[in-house]
């Protein structure tokens, strides 16, 4: 049973935003310290963390930067890219709203600069003896969240023709569970061969016994997704006996393609029951979009409300093609407002940013989520196939879409009113 507290209103303003400025890099002062940098010491560290999982051979980036050799004709291209904070691909605003997050790989205003320097400077190798060891990959079929403990594929191979209109549908395979068990971590993957012709793969549990159908969401397949490790102490039960939806998205490439999506689970060790269970859901949903040609601005607002107290663990954008940005924003019941995250839009790229724990934010029950979306239909968005039509709501990736994918855990009055304590003396010791 909930109960109410003489703090009650004060939990009201208990959303934690951390806002942190952050300007153009200071590339001239990087200039003029008396460090030149050079490959060796400087670049590959931060080709290292940042970039070389995608840029080597084998994987999906256009060119290899594991050497000086191969990353040098590219320089100019480079600095490019990372001033412009096109790349590496993190698209947080990062004057608004919270700015810790989990798995953060974006560069600091610090290591562009020194790229910048570095490149302004012709380039240098520098000494040999200075460059870090090289990196060990996994294989680009290996499973990001590490090897799964339960896999449980699309009950047939799909075969995708060389010409053939979108589809959209439901597969179904058995879990082949027969106990329950408690998730620690889901990732959803096209085979090798079908990636191309996977548009999204969406998996849930389905429990054949039950009149409800679907009884929770798993994980989300889209391009640029990695899979989802939830947070410490939370998870989601998979029933026994329950089957596996897959809803499908696939488009023709020109070539026959064949693809077997399937579904990697890791287990909480059995008996183990995680103290919250992890809630993912896309909110703010607008299907009302009327995005006129041309038109390089357009916004749409969507509003979700939270029945209960709820602790917030991630957010991501979902547009299409035409996507620009998006922020997720609080309205508190007391009609307080607050920014939660902005982020810009890149379709090659559904990031999910998951907030470290001691600046997720923590929302009464009542809060508004609301999502605001821009959406960009000019000829200046080299997504747009065709920036003389209108475009509205659809599930085609030239049609468009509104809302966004947020992960939470609900807390009662008294655990809820626990967390803004803790985080209050945080904050007051700091």
């Amino acid at each position: 049973m909930s109960r109410t507290t003489n703090c009650e209103l004060s939990l009201f303003f208990v959303l934690i935003v951390a806002i942190v400025s952050m300007g153009v890099p200071a590339v001239e002062a990087a200039q003029n310290n008396d460090h030149q940098p050079t490959f060796t010491s400087d670049i590959a560290p931060i080709l290292q963390r940042s970039c070389q999982d995608c840029h080597r051979t084998g994987s999906i980036a256009p060119m290899s930067l594991l050497t000086y050799e191969e990353t040098r004709p590219w320089a100019r291209s480079i600095r490019e890219k990372v001033t412009s904070r096109a790349m590496p691909p993190w698209y947080i605003d990062k004057n608004i709203g919270v700015q810790d997050f989990k798995y953060d790989y974006s560069l600091s205003d610090e290591e562009i600069a020194t790229v910048s320097s570095w490149v302004n400077n012709g380039a240098p190798r520098g000494n040999p003896a200075d460059m870090p060891p090289p990196r060990q990959f996994r294989d680009i079929a290996e499973w990001k969240i590490g090897e799964p403990d339960w896999v449980v594929e699309i009950p047939e191979p799909f075969v995708v023709a060389a010409e053939a209109p979108n589809w959209w549908g439901d597969l179904y395979a058995d879990s082949g569970l027969t106990e329950d068990r408690w998730i620690k971590a889901v990732e959803t993957k096209p085979s090798l061969e079908g990636f191309p012709v996977v548009h999204h793969a969406v998996t849930s549990m389905e429990d054949t016994d039950s009149e409800e159908g679907d009884y929770n969401f798993l994980n989300e397949y889209a391009l640029g997704k990695n899979g989802d490790i939830f947070p410490d102490g939370t998870g989601r039960q998979i029933k026994a006996g329950a089957q596996i939806k897959f809803n499908m998205h696939y488009a023709a490439i020109g070539v026959e393609t064949t693809d077997r999506t399937r579904v990697g689970i890791q287990f909480y060790p059995k008996g183990v029951v995680p103290e919250r269970k992890l809630i993912s859901a896309h909110v703010g949903d607008d299907e009302d979009l009327d995005i006129p040609a041309g038109e390089s601005n357009v916004r749409h607002d969507g509003f979700y409300r939270l029945k209960e107290n709820a602790h917030i663990t991630a957010f991501q954008a979902h547009l299409h093609n035409l996507g620009k940005r998006q922020c997720l924003g609080a309205i508190l019941p007391d009609n307080t407002k607050q920014i939660l995250s902005c982020a810009d839009w890149d379709f090659g790229w559904h990031i999910v940013y998951n907030y470290e724990d001691h600046v997720a934010p923590l929302l009464p029950k009542g809060t508004l989520l609301h999502v605001t979306s821009w959406h960009d239909n000019s000829e200046g968005n080299r997504w747009n196939d065709d920036p003389t039509n209108w475009a509205g709501f659809g599930q085609r990736s030239s049609d468009e879409m509104s809302f966004a994918w947020v992960s939470w855990y609900e807390l009662n009055d008294e655990s809820f009113e626990q967390e803004v304590e803790e985080r209050q003396a945080v904050d007051n010791d700091n």
